[in-house]
């Protein structure tokens, strides 16, 4: 009789494994296939953000949800990314965040600039410290003198425009977006050679290049007066740039890639 009590006991744990692992297993599917729509879904919320922000058929109050959806959908992408190299995983991500926090303060675009200024500076020093992760800061130096070049350009021009209690900030923002983007740059230079880093390392440099695109169209648009079209431009420039610096990071289960190339040398 206890034999027989036991095995049932044993079948019915059994049957209640087996009914867990069908559950988890159902689960991880509709993860897999939701995280698999991401890209579909980030472009769409990019989409409704650019037209409703650009007055182009949509309600404008649509681009006050859209515009930080589109970047928390980019996060959403980015969070499960880089577990093989936490430093740069978890520095990139919490750049994404500062600049969610950057996206929801320039809705107001007089009242929310400073805040959002700060917000995006902040952003670039998790970038570089991302980055930093996998070449060491200036390694080459190359980068550094032509986006600082490319930088000193666009602020000469704008100059003038730069109200006097917005020029110590600009100017800080401004050397701290260019060391980012050379910063990518060093990383894909140093990984050139590299079969596993090269890959990624071009999607941050890409994303360095892009986002400082975006900001000098953002800043003409802001101090030199009104360029056709700047929120599409920015916007769709801006998030090309974050989606590409998520994609710098390892999808995950690949153990090999990202690791640092003797950063210190």
């Amino acid at each position: 009789m206890k034999k027989a009590v036991h095995s049932n006991d044993i079948a019915r744990c059994a049957g209640l494994s087996r009914t867990a692992g069908h559950a988890v297993g159902g689960q991880n599917a509709a993860m897999s296939i939701l995280y698999r729509l991401l890209p579909l879904l980030t472009m769409l919320s990019a989409v409704i953000a650019i037209l409703a922000l650009s007055g182009l058929g949509l309600p404008f109050d649509w681009g006050f949800i859209a515009k930080p959806l589109t970047t928390l959908l980019i996060i959403a992408y980015a969070w499960p990314r880089g577990t093989t190299v936490p430093r740069l995983g978890s520095r990139l991500r919490l750049g994404l965040v500062f600049s969610l926090a950057g996206d929801t303060f320039l809705l107001w675009p007089e009242q929310g600039f400073l805040p959002g200024l700060v917000s995006f500076l902040l952003a670039h020093l998790a970038y570089i410290a991302g980055f930093c992760n996998q070449a060491r800061f200036a390694r080459i130096a190359w980068p550094f003198a032509l986006f600082a070049a490319a930088a000193a350009a666009v602020l000469s021009y704008l100059w003038a425009g730069v109200p006097a209690p917005l020029q110590v900030p600009v100017l800080a923002y401004v050397a701290c977006l260019a060391s980012m983007s050379a910063q990518s740059w060093v990383w894909w230079r140093v990984a050139a050679t590299d079969d596993e880093q090269a890959g990624p390392a071009r999607w941050a440099a890409v994303g360095g290049l892009l986002f400082l695109c975006s900001d000098a169209l953002l800043a003409t648009n802001k101090f030199a007066g009104p360029l056709p079209q700047a929120t599409a431009w920015v916007l769709t420039s801006y998030w090309a740039a974050q989606w590409c610096i998520a994609s710098s990071l390892a999808p995950a289960g690949i153990s090999r890639a990202y690791i640092p190339l003797n950063k210190w040398v």
